[in-house]
């Protein structure tokens, strides 16, 4: 007499499964590749995107560094502390550009602020409104050129402008500024700070 073996892999106490069905088998695989896509393209995806990102973000500072003359945006906080240009909040119009060789670094500075602004910013340098000297064009020509900032010609008002040197001993920065009042509620802000290395 010959036993009849049960199917091979099969639990003696499982009924048989019917064959699957194509429709069932195709969408199976079907789940099946989106899964591998999924687990594979997506982080993939991100790498390429995250590469091109970062190659742009390189390319952006290098324009920036190789720039001459002013940038639009605020100097980073490492900046502005390290030649203690103390901008207002609520400024507006604000640049910079900066300067470094082996003899003295410099940050360029401008920007739009109100009176009340104006007077915090001077505060912040440690001086204030009676140090401004009318007419006084304390940012040197050779400064002016580095920013494109212009103090003579036609439209330019020298009864608008008033300036002061902030002199301070190395290692702290020494600040050339000129105020325009000629929108006496918008006054603009010209600064030059300078240290040594």
């Amino acid at each position: 007499m010959t036993a009849v073996l049960p199917h091979q892999g099969a639990h003696p106490d499982e009924p048989a499964r019917p064959p699957e069905d194509r429709r069932h088998m195709i969408r199976r695989r079907a789940l099946t590749l989106l899964i591998i896509v999924l687990l594979i393209g997506v982080p993939a995806g991100y790498l390429v995107i995250s590469a091109a990102q970062s190659r742009d973000s390189g390319k952006d500072k290098e324009r920036k560094y190789a720039a001459t003359g002013l940038t639009a945006g605020w100097p980073s906080s490492v900046q502005s502390r390290l030649y203690q240009v103390p901008i207002p909040g609520g400024s507006t119009s604000v640049a910079y550009y900066e300067t470094n060789n082996w003899k003295t670094s410099r940050l360029y500075v401008q920007f739009r602020t109100t009176p009340a602004g104006l007077d915090a910013f001077l505060t912040g340098l440690g001086v204030n409104r009676s140090d401004l000297t009318a007419g006084d064009i304390t940012i040197s020509a050779r400064d002016q050129q580095v920013t494109g900032w212009k103090f003579t010609g036609p439209g330019f008002r020298p009864g608008d402008h008033s300036g002061l040197v902030h002199a301070q001993e190395d290692p702290r920065p020494t600040q050339d500024v000129v105020v325009n009042t000629g929108d006496p509620a918008h006054p603009v802000v010209y600064v030059v700070s300078r240290t040594v290395p």
